[in-house]
């Protein structure tokens, strides 16, 4: 069940950036899946198809949107300048400017270097 739930968390966070890069019908069933926590079986039974069908598409969705996040990492991007956003945020409250603003370049220096390279 833990692992169940493990995978539905993280279809839902790869859907946050890739998602729109679904079809439509793949989105939806990724949705009732992981936001309306419906079971493959009760999806199925609302569309109509077998249970296999729709752990097929669902299965493809997932492998579709891993496959992205390997190639161009924005999931882990967004995390890490997320909690590099709450350090600097926890140096600010604690007065030390001069850490913030190492956390700020070291960020901008990041996303810099990242842009450059896929642009090259």
């Amino acid at each position: 069940m833990h692992r169940e739930l493990d995978e539905k968390v993280e279809l839902a966070w790869l859907s946050s950036f890739y998602g729109p890069l679904l079809t439509d019908a793949q989105r939806e069933k990724l949705s009732q899946y992981c936001e309306e926590d419906l079971s493959v079986t009760e999806i199925a039974s609302m569309e109509g198809v077998s249970r296999q069908a729709i752990h097929e598409m669902i299965s493809r969705s997932g492998e579709k949107m891993r496959s992205m996040e390997a190639k161009l990492h924005l999931a882990k991007r967004f995390s890490d300048m997320e909690m590099e956003l709450v350090r600097c945020a926890n140096a600010l409250k604690a007065g030390d400017t001069t850490q913030a603003l190492e956390l700020i370049n070291t960020m901008i220096a990041r996303e810099t270097s990242m842009d450059q390279e896929e642009s090259s």
